[in-house]
C-alpha cells in the first residue's frame, strides 16, 4: 500500500502538550466553557487535552487555530500581551507579496510585526552571518511561550514558501527554551534540525534564498489566507532528519511490514549503524515504525469507519487485542475508547 507525501503530513500527529501552550495563552481571553466549546467545534474532546499521551491531527490543529483565531478576534490567540487584529496576516502577505526578493520581503514582515508586538522584536539576522529572522525580548524578562515562538517562526517560513510557490528548505532553527519531552513534534513542523535554550529563538534559510526573486499574483492572496495554516503548519520534507527519511521509506512498505535488516540495507548501511544514527536522534527503529502505526491507526479512527479489526490488519499487528495493547500503550486509550470519545 503506497501513501503520498501529503497523505503523510495529514495522517501525522503531534503530541496534545504541543497544544497546551496554546490553550494556556486563550485561558488569558477565553473562559473555561468557551475554550472548551472551541476545541469540540474543532473536533478535540476537551477531555482528550487532559490526556498526557493523546496525540491531534494536522486537521484537528488546523481547524482549532482557524476557529480559535476567528472567535477571538485575536490571529495570535493570546500568545502576544497585545491582540493581533483580525486581517493582520492580510496586511503582512499585502506588503511583502510584491518585494524585489526574499530578502526584502522578509524585512519587510519584520517591520510590520514590530508595529504589532510589544513582547519581542523580529530582527534580519547580521548580513555577515546566515540569512534569516530572529525574536528578540524588548523587556528583561518577557514571558516566553513555546506555541508563540514556534508559530512565529512558522508563519515566517510559511509566508516565504508561499512567495517563492514551494516549501523551502531550512539551515537550522533556534529555540530560547529548554528542549520539551514533545520535541520529537518539531520534527514534523520544521524541515530542519532544532537546537535549543540558544540565546534566542530565530529561524536560518540557507543564504542564497536571500537574492531569489518572485513573482506571486494578487488573485493568490485570498486562497493563502482562508487556508491558513493548512498549506505550511506541518512540513512535507523529509530530508531533515535521518528519523524522517526512514519514517518516509517504511510508510510506504506494505503494512509496514519492512525488518530493520531491509531498511538499513536500502540507506546503504549496516543496521548497527542505522541504530546508532537513530539514537544520536533521540529515537529508534521501533519507535519510528510505532510512531507510524500510531498515526495511522488515529487517522483511520478518526476519519474512517472501518473496523478495529481492520485498521489492525492495515497496520500489520497480528491481532486486535496486540493492536489494543500497543495503541494503549502510546496514546493511554483502547482504540475503543479513543474513537468513542471524538
Amino acid at each position: 500500500m503506497t501513501r503520498a507525501v501529503t497523505h503523510q503530513v495529514f495522517t501525522s500527529t503531534v503530541s496534545v502538550e504541543l497544544l497546551l501552550d496554546l490553550l494556556l495563552a486563550l485561558q488569558g481571553i477565553c473562559d473555561d466553557a468557551r475554550l472548551r466549546g472551541l476545541l469540540a467545534e474543532a473536533g478535540i474532546p476537551p477531555e482528550l487535552v487532559e490526556r498526557k499521551h493523546a496525540r491531534i491531527t494536522h486537521e484537528q490543529l488546523v481547524r482549532f487555530y482557524q476557529i480559535a483565531a476567528r472567535e477571538t478576534g485575536d490571529e495570535m490567540m493570546g500568545l502576544w500581551s497585545r491582540p493581533i487584529r483580525t486581517s493582520a496576516l492580510k496586511v503582512i502577505c499585502r506588503s511583502v507579496r510584491d518585494a524585489s526578493s526574499v530578502a526584502v520581503a522578509l524585512y519587510r514582515f519584520t517591520q510590520v510585526w514590530n508595529l504589532m508586538l510589544d513582547d519581542y522584536q523580529l530582527a534580519l539576522l547580521p548580513q555577515d552571518g546566515p540569512f534569516g529572522m530572529s525574536l528578540l525580548p524588548r523587556h528583561a524578562q518577557p514571558v516566553l511561550n513555546r506555541f508563540g515562538h514556534m508559530l512565529m517562526l512558522k508563519l515566517a517560513h510559511g509566508v516565504v514558501s508561499w512567495l517563492v510557490g514551494h516549501e523551502v528548505p531550512l539551515r537550522h532553527i533556534s529555540f530560547a527554551f529548554p528542549r520539551p519531552d514533545f520535541a520529537e513534534d518539531y520534527r514534523v513542523l520544521f524541515p530542519a534540525e532544532v537546537e535549543y535554550e540558544a540565546a534566542c529563538s530565530s529561524i536560518h534559510f540557507h543564504c542564497e534564498l536571500a537574492e531569489r526573486r518572485f513573482e506571486r499574483p494578487y488573485a493568490d492572496l485570498r486562497p493563502f489566507l482562508l487556508r491558513a495554516p493548512r498549506d505550511w503548519i506541518f512540513t512535507t520534507y523529509k530530508e531533515h532528519t535521518l528519523s524522517m527519511k526512514v519514517r518516509d521509506f517504511l510508510s510506504n512498505s506494505s503494512r509496514m511490514s519492512l525488518s530493520l535488516k531491509e531498511t538499513a540495507k536500502a540507506f546503504h548501511m549496516s543496521p548497527r549503524t542505522l541504530i546508532r544514527r537513530l539514537a544520536a536522534e533521540h529515537t529508534s527503529f521501533q519507535g519510528i515504525k510505532d510512531a507510524l502505526r500510531r498515526d495511522f491507526a488515529i487517522f483511520e479512527l478518526i476519519n474512517t469507519d472501518k473496523s478495529l479489526g481492520d485498521i489492525a490488519d492495515d497496520q500489520g499487528f497480528a491481532s486486535v487485542s496486540v493492536f489494543h495493547r500497543a495503541f494503549k500503550r502510546w496514546t493511554g486509550n483502547t482504540p475503543g475508547e479513543y474513537r468513542q470519545a471524538l
